[in-house]
């Protein structure tokens, strides 16, 4: 029997009906256990955690069956107490599936330090844009007699003599004692 009478041979087409019948009844019994072991069409419901402690933002979690996953703390937000949560991933309301991880940021206590940089022997309209690029602030001027008009010639923080180098909160004002020009 040649190889094109064997394809054309009832026996053939008895397999080929076979085996295609086989293929229908696995990939259906194949997708009704991934329907029951995935529990297809339930959902769970992912609450705002936003501005909620970590404790309260745990339970919640725990009574939706979703796990918290913290990330890394952000930068501080005054606008929320320490140790809250300020974003979470994925949006509050979202569809997800139990067991989920939702990840979520946290405030931290407080500004993070920054190092002070050496500013003395330049001028204030140099001093200023570095002290803002940083995050500080341009506290109260001094002047002191000094040839060199605006001259930054010491630095201050809350009336103490600032070294650079020092490490201050993001934010904090610092003050300037600059030459008035005069001898």
């Amino acid at each position: 029997m040649s190889f094109i009478g064997f394809i054309k041979s009832k026996e053939f087409l008895k397999q080929i009906i076979i085996a295609i019948i086989a293929v229908v009844v696995i990939v259906f019994l194949l997708l009704k256990w991934l329907n029951v072991t995935t529990n297809h069409g339930t959902f769970e419901t992912v609450p705002d955690l936003t501005g909620k402690s970590i404790e309260v933002a745990k339970m919640e979690l725990e009574q939706n069956n979703l796990v918290m996953q913290i990330q890394d703390s952000a930068n501080f937000n005054p606008n929320y107490p320490k140790f809250a949560v300020i974003e979470q991933d994925p949006k509050p309301n979202a569809q997800v599936k139990e067991n989920r991880k939702i990840y979520i940021t946290l405030n931290p206590s407080g500004y993070r330090k920054v190092a002070v940089p050496d500013l003395r022997q330049r001028t204030f309209r140099q001093a200023k844009p570095t002290l803002e690029a940083l995050g500080f602030k341009v506290g109260k001027k001094t002047y002191i007699d000094n040839i060199a008009k605006d001259m930054v010639l010491g630095m201050r923080y809350k009336g103490k003599v600032l070294d650079p180098g020092t490490k201050l909160p993001k934010t904090a004002s610092i003050d300037l004692v600059l030459g008035n020009g005069n001898r």
